[in-house]
Order: C-alpha cells, then sequence, then structure tokens
C-alpha cells in the first residue's frame, strides 16, 4: 500500500514526519507523491494557533474527499493537545497522539486487517516519561538535515498550548544523537539543525546543557556546519555562551524567541526574560560570534496590549537590527491563561499591528542586508530559481547567484555584491 504524508507547522514536526515515514517504510509500506495512488494519507498536524488548527480539519477532509476509500491518519500535536475536538473529527480513520508515531504502521495494519471502522487512540503525555524518540537516517528532500534532540516544554506561557501537546521537557540521550549524526553524516548532508520544542532546555532533565550537544555534533565526521532551532533567552547562560564558542563548524545565527519587544507585555505572557536581558544576550552573542545575525518570532495584539506598548516593539526591533523576524497576529487557544484575560484586541487591529510590524523589520532586514555587501561568506546552495543559484551564508543571510551549475547540496565559497529587499546577490570566488 501507497502511503503519503502531509506536514503542517514547525522543524520537529517535519522532523518526526521523517520519523514516521522512515518507519513506515521499513514496515513493507511504500511511498507516493502522486495523491491520486495513494491508500494511506499521514496528516501531521499543528495546533499552535487557532488556525493551525482550522488547516488540519480542512487538509484531513481534503484528503477524505480525494479517495473516499483510503484510510486518513491524523497524528501531531492537535490529538494531543485537543483530544475531544480530535475524535469528532470523523474523516479520521485513525486518531494517534505524536506520543504513540512509531505505532502508526501498527494501527493502519489493525484497521485493514480487522476492517474497524475507525480506531482513535489518544495517549497523553505524563510528568518524568523519558525521550521515546526513534532515529532517523536522512531526511529526503532537504539540503539540511534536522535532528530532534529535545522534546516538550515546561514554560507554560500565557498564550500556549504546545505544553499540553507535548509533554514535559526531556532530552535525546548524546548516545542516541551520536548514532543519528553519523547516519545523516553518512546520507551525505553537510549541514544540521538541531532543533526541539524547548531546545534550549536541553539537558536539565540529565545533567547536560545545549553546548554538549552542539559539540557533539562538532565531532561528527561528514558534519561542516552546525545550526540551532529557537532559543528561549534565559536559558542560554554565559557557560553555555562559552561552550558554543568552542566548536568551530556552529553558525553565528541565533534565533532568540522574543515574543514582544514591550516588557509589560512580556510578564502577562508569562516569559522569563525583560528586554534589558535579552539586548545584554545578543550583545554577548556578538562579542562571541563577529558575523552574528539574530532571527525572532514577535506576535502583536496580545490581550492588553496597547499601542504605546506596539510603538516600544517597533523601536526594539530597531534597536537589535534582527536579520529577521516572524510576525504574526495572537491567537487564542481554549485552555490558555491568556484565553481568559480582559483586553482581547480586534481581529483588524492585531492584523494592522502585524502588518506594521512587517514593514518595520523588512527595513531592518535591508539594513542587515547592506552591512554584509562585500564581504566572503561560504553559502549552502539548496534550489535553482529562475537562473539564480539560491542558498543561505554562514549567519543565514539568504542570497542569489548567477550560475548554470547545478550547486545544490554544496557548499561553496563567495563575495556578497548587492543588497536586494529579500536577499543579497553574490559572486562566487575563484579558487585560483
Amino acid at each position: 500500500m501507497n502511503f503519503y504524508i502531509v506536514t503542517l507547522g514547525c522543524k520537529v514536526n517535519q522532523y518526526e514526519s521523517e520519523e514516521i515515514r522512515e518507519n513506515l517504510l521499513n514496515s513493507g509500506f511504500a511511498e507516493t507523491a502522486d495523491v491520486g495512488k495513494a491508500d494511506i494519507f499521514i496528516v501531521n498536524s499543528c495546533a499552535v494557533t487557532s488556525e493551525s488548527e482550522r488547516k488540519t480539519r480542512q487538509t484531513v477532509r481534503r484528503y477524505r474527499k480525494i479517495n473516499e476509500d483510503a484510510c486518513v491518519v491524523l497524528t501531531g500535536c492537535v490529538p494531543s493537545a485537543f483530544p475531544d475536538d480530535a475524535k469528532k473529527l470523523t474523516e479520521a480513520d485513525i486518531v494517534i497522539s505524536n506520543r504513540d508515531n512509531k505505532l502508526i504502521s501498527e494501527k493502519i495494519n489493525k484497521f485493514y486487517e480487522e476492517k474497524q471502522d475507525r480506531i482513535t487512540d489518544i495517549t497523553r503525555h505524563e510528568r518524568n516519561e523519558n525521550y521515546e524518540g526513534g532515529i532517523i537516517r536522512d531526511f529526503e528532500g532537504h539540503t539540511r538535515a534536522f535532528v530532534k534532540i529535545q522534546d516538550g516544554c515546561d514554560r507554560y506561557c500565557t498564550y500556549c498550548a504546545i505544553p499540553f501537546a507535548k509533554g514535559p521537557s526531556r532530552s535525546k540521550p548524546l548516545d542516541k544523537l551520536r548514532e543519528e549524526l553519523n547516519n545523516v553524516s553518512s546520507s551525505g548532508f553537510k549541514e544540521v539543525v538541531l532543533i526541539g520544542i524547548n531546545l534550549s532546555s536541553y539537558g536539565m532533565d540529565c545533567g547536560l546543557s545545549l553546548s554538549d550537544a552542539v559539540k557533539e555534533a562538532q565531532k561528527t565526521y561528514g558534519i561542516e556546519r552546525i545550526r540551532l532551532g529557537s532559543l528561549e533567552p534565559d536559558h542560554i547562560t554565559d557557560d553555555i555562551i562559552s561552550g558554543f564558542s568552542e566548536c568551530s563548524k556552529l553558525c553565528p545565527q541565533f534565533h532568540l524567541a522574543l515574543q514582544s519587544g514591550c516588557d509589560r507585555v512580556l510578564k502577562k505572557m508569562n516569559r522569563h526574560y525583560d528586554t534589558s536581558f535579552y539586548y545584554n544576550l545578543c550583545v554577548k552573542l556578538e562579542n562571541t560570534f563577529p558575523d552574528l545575525s539574530i532571527t525572532t518570532d514577535i506576535m502583536t495584539g496580545f490581550p492588553g496590549e496597547t499601542e504605546e506598548d506596539f510603538l516600544e516593539t517597533e523601536e526594539f526591533v530597531r534597536k537589535i537590527g534582527f536579520l529577521k523576524v516572524h510576525v504574526f497576529p495572537y491567537s487564542r487557544r481554549e485552555g490558555t491563561v491568556a484565553d481568559k484575560m480582559e483586553g482581547q484586541i480586534e481581529k483588524n487591529e492585531k492584523e494592522r499591528r502585524a502588518r506594521d510590524l512587517i514593514k518595520v523589520s523588512g527595513e531592518v532586514r535591508k539594513k542587515f542586508f547592506e552591512r554584509e555587501t562585500g564581504k566572503k561568506a561560504s553559502v549552502l546552495f539548496e534550489t535553482p530559481e529562475d537562473g539564480f543559484q539560491v542558498g543561505y551564508t554562514e549567519n543565514y543571510t539568504p542570497v542569489k547567484m548567477i550560475s548554470d551549475e547545478n550547486l545544490r547540496g554544496k557548499i561553496v565559497p563567495v563575495k556578497l555584491t548587492k543588497a536586494e529587499n529579500d536577499f543579497v546577490l553574490c559572486e562566487k570566488i575563484s579558487n585560483s
């Protein structure tokens, strides 16, 4: 039987889809890229916003219409965070939590062999559970491999349902990480991205730290570049920065989740830092990594956010000089503290603030590109596009280079020549 996987959401979901994919292939199923030939649809869902949950429902129903006789499997964050809602999505034949993704092939076989109408088996996360993820060998269709080293979150930000979806923080053992890094290196990947739900808490449950994971990747033969996923700023201690500085393969780009540039709003969000701490952390990182870039996430229209609060955020974005800001309007999530807060802001106002902040972020991004012009860098090229080769420098500056040569997956030395709005033009540096 042929399966087709649809992934919604973050890098962790992309990684977990690869886990599911390899498990199904090892269990005798075949993958197809043609939805018309699929006997099984796997929808790996996202629950980070209400819009994400709406897209999940829409996706399940779409694939049910494509093939009425197919087996539609719903997994990911929606069943784990909102099991009752997931069970009501009757277009899904199998509803399973992300904790039990390793059982998907078993559930599919049971569905067909016992000719059951429907299987719903949602196991909730528990305190003190161990890291149970698998070990992948490949990352199909990508030029860099995501390697999940941490799962779960204990932060309970007032707007977030992810701790309910992913359970408590837990870390992948170093021996398992070592094996997986060797796997993806053997598959030809030169760059790895270490990811997690709360990545910066890696090792807190087992006497390690995130820098220990980075050092393990540093030692892996064949891996030339290491990146990190999203980080909680207050977890990045001086000791961790010192450990990072010992790793020459670590790219000088850090995604430090901000959420707001206003201290009053940060406190209401139950974030564990203020803007002064965040700014000083950026300074420490810049002193350690001269070619540093910082990227971040910011939401607009959090309950009670005033226009003055929002303008503080805009000014803070200018102060930091981010390479990129992912801007999104606040989304109410049932069961969270923020959902019950007074001062809920109208949708059109949240979206207006998001548009304004995107404009400011674009101006800051262009200035960053202009500062990069004239520098030399190495680029991992990913895709050809309209006569250009497209890729990213070590500090994640997006570049384009005119070339007919297929450079996908190759790391090439370049000189950055001209800043555009969304990328920097570059030219190859001759080896002679």
